[in-house]
């Protein structure tokens, strides 16, 4: 009996011939969506040059080791540098049908120089292939990071000096509370990105162990050297268990954790920015280069570089949970789970990039309206903790009952609708009979700021302190 011709389903197109580079195991080719879903060629495209390097580096190990020729290798390395060079020019075909970096290029070198090519995977899979390849990607993203930060953290320098002696209102709750300066409240972000960087440094230190030369998962029977590759691809050493080579996203994970945090740091100076700027504060001013109009409003100026750092930080925030959600239940070895952990990592990458930019960029930009921060740190009784400290100082006195003594002064300043500089001597006597004219002297913004002189405080002279200090430290 003849069987009828089975068609497809509708919208399932026929299956596409088997995959060469799969080897003799698949009879049929895979349905069309399972190449759309197995394929990764459209984001890791972005791996070109970590694969090509990683490629050449054990191209040589393989060759120092005597399993493969001099004139294959020499065969392989050109037609590597080939490939690259028509990448970088935009002239390389990227096909679905290969799937990934990795097979794009060997298919491409097999069609430069032959069947040589299939030489090259000689004791490597790719799943070492590809956790090298990303572990290269991710260095030297933390290396970008950390110029950027680096960038950032001169031009927050660069304005805390200017201004060590500018006087603002510190807050807390949003509400006035002591008088500090512009360059002390910047150097608060230099210390937060400093901490940053510190944070990216450690990453890279975790992650710089080799994975080449673990193969699929159990390491190769071919007598290959480790060291070699690791030293010529800048690791410290190779990772010590095949395994966990393969499977291991863990510095991924921790490049999105310091993103994540980095982005946070970023978007509370973001909403600082947005808030100096806007007209009820009028601490800074914005020149055109970091705001934009409004379609139907003409006096608009608005920070919109600083809102979108803010909102960007959900981007970041959100890669983090993508790629720590994908790891969570994986058995080892390696998934192809695993082709999800480039995208987050990528597009957390390329935000967190461009909000240092954006931020470095708005930070040298913006203009501190020095007399507006004077006059609003004068207000809401900010001095009132240096009346507090004056009297235990002058008197002795427990600071709890310095403490209710002087929140009764502010009680009469407010009903009289002054501040504390301006209440009659006779008004605070009626509270505290031992107060003298002299404590007119500790009520003015800027000796307030003058006095606080412990380390880390607000003083001009320890502001300046710890801006030589950053700059020894962050600024080599």
């Amino acid at each position: 009996m003849t069987r009828p011709t089975r068609r497809p389903a509708a919208g399932i197109a026929p299956a596409a011939p088997p995959n060469s580079l799969w080897g003799g195991r698949f009879e049929g080719g895979p349905a069309a969506v399972m190449r759309r879903i197995n394929a990764s060629i459209d984001f890791d495209r972005r791996l070109y040059a970590e694969d090509i390097a990683g490629s050449k580096a054990h191209c040589a190990m393989l060759v120092a080791q005597r399993i493969l020729s001099p004139e294959d290798g020499a065969a392989i390395t050109l037609g590597l540098e080939r490939i690259n060079a028509e990448i970088a020019a935009g002239e390389f075909v990227f096909r679905e049908e290969n799937e990934d970096i990795h097979l794009n290029i060997e298919a491409r070198l097999a069609e430069l120089i032959g069947p040589v090519a299939g030489r090259l995977h000689t004791a490597r899979s790719r799943n070492d292939q590809v956790a090298l390849d990303f572990k290269l990607w991710v260095r030297a993203a933390i290396d970008r990071v950390d110029t950027a930060l680096a960038g950032l953290h001169s031009a927050l320098l660069d304005q805390a000096e200017a201004h060590a002696a500018t006087v603002m209102p510190g807050f807390t709750h949003l509400q006035i509370a002591q008088p500090v300066t512009f360059g002390h409240h910047l150097m608060a972000y230099v210390e937060m990105t400093g901490r940053d960087r510190g944070r990216f440094a450690d990453c890279r230190r975790r992650l710089n162990e080799c994975p080449l030369g673990a193969a699929a998962l159990a390491g190769t029977a071919f007598p290959i050297d480790r060291d070699a590759t690791a030293a010529a691809l800048g690791f410290d050493r190779p990772a010590a268990n095949s395994l966990d080579a393969v499977s291991d996203r863990d510095f991924a994970v921790e490049f999105l954790a310091a993103a994540a945090l980095a982005g946070v740091h970023l978007s509370r100076l973001a909403e600082e920015i947005v808030i100096w700027a806007s007209e009820p504060y009028g601490f800074i001013a914005l020149s055109d280069a970091f705001t934009t109009g409004s379609s139907i409003m003409p006096q608009k100026r608005n920070p919109d570089a600083a809102e979108l750092v803010r909102a960007k930080t959900g981007r970041l925030d959100g890669s983090l949970i993508a790629l720590l959600t994908v790891m969570k239940g994986l058995p080892l070895a390696y998934q192809k789970d695993m082709q999800e952990d480039k995208v987050p990592v990528f597009e957390a990458a390329d935000a967190l990039e461009l909000c240092l930019a954006a931020t470095a960029g708005m930070v040298a930009d913006m203009r501190p309206q020095t007399e507006r921060l004077r006059e609003v740190a004068a207000r809401g009784f900010s001095t009132a903790t240096d009346l507090a400290d004056w009297l235990v100082r002058s008197f002795g006195m427990p600071f709890r009952q310095a403490h209710h003594v002087t929140g009764a002064i502010v009680r009469r300043a407010e009903q009289a609708g002054c501040g504390l500089d301006k209440l009659p001597l006779a008004d605070m006597q009626a509270i505290e009979p031992a107060i003298t004219a002299s404590v007119y002297d500790v009520l003015d913004v800027e000796r307030s700021v003058a006095s606080r002189a412990s380390f880390g405080g607000t003083a001009p002279e320890r502001v300046r302190a710890a801006i030589a200090a950053a700059r020894k430290r962050y600024c080599r």
